[in-house]
């Protein structure tokens, strides 16, 4: 197998939502760079003596700098060992995936990136909640709340359905937008706490109360589906 780095999408949590070819690549790596929220079990596919190198970017906490993890890749892949770089979900939703192939192209270090299953649709599936249905959602959005100063919520509330990740901190302004521009007190709302995994937690209510059913709780990492689509839940 070519020497090169390989960017792999590790799923939404269990080791048992791996790809085929991502465990194939943990399988014979030599250099594992990965994030925090990847499920610890995923340690155990590669070899004994992989060199693993764990550089967080789990949100609202210590991490490695970007720039110190591209030079991480760069340095392995130049002393030509086979590194793979798993990152939670799928590496080109929310992953951050271009500085690293920047890094990597300008080195001339040969990559790979290899998909995963991204939380944003296996979180509601997990959950029993379909984001499309013939009447009640024909498109739904994915967005990251990590900056809602950011986004254009007048828009978002002419969507049927929302896939909210990273937004655990801020649902309270994610409730504050969307009531502002139009949303109804009692549109229904779910949040799926570790999603994929034996922890996996669902909260369901209405935008109008929500925050009370989580009060003082921890929803991160959480991903948040808006819609009447969340209604579906307790008949799937």
């Amino acid at each position: 197998m070519t020497k090169k780095v390989y960017i792999v999408g590790a799923g939404p949590g269990d080791v048992a939502y791996l790809t085929v070819k991502a465990y194939r690549l943990l399988a014979s790596a030599e250099v594992l760079i990965y994030d925090a929220l990847v499920d610890s079990e995923l340690l155990d596919c590669v070899p004994a003596d992989c060199l693993k190198l764990d550089v967080g970017k789990r949100g609202g906490k210590p991490s490695t700098p970007q720039v110190e993890i591209n030079n991480l890749l760069v340095k392995h892949c130049l002393e030509g060992k086979q590194v793979v770089r798993l990152k939670s979900g799928d590496p080109f939703i929310f992953g951050r995936c271009i500085y690293e192939i920047e890094a990597l192209k300008a080195a001339g270090c040969e990559f790979e990136v290899i998909p995963g299953i991204s939380s944003a649709l296996a979180a509601p599936l997990l959950a029993g909640i379909p984001l499309t249905d013939t009447v009640l959602s024909r498109c739904f959005a994915v967005l990251t709340a990590h900056e809602p100063e950011v986004l254009d919520w007048e828009a978002l509330s002419r969507l049927e359905t929302l896939v909210i990740l990273m937004g655990g901190k801020n649902l309270a302004e994610i409730v504050y937008q969307l009531l502002r521009y139009g949303l109804l007190h009692s549109t229904p709302i779910a949040i799926i706490r570790w999603a994929g995994t034996p922890s996996q937690e669902v909260w369901t209510g209405e935008l109008g109360n929500i925050l009370a059913q989580t009060a003082d709780l921890s929803l991160s990492p959480a991903v948040i589906v808006i819609g009447e689509v969340v209604r579906l839940r307790e008949f799937l």
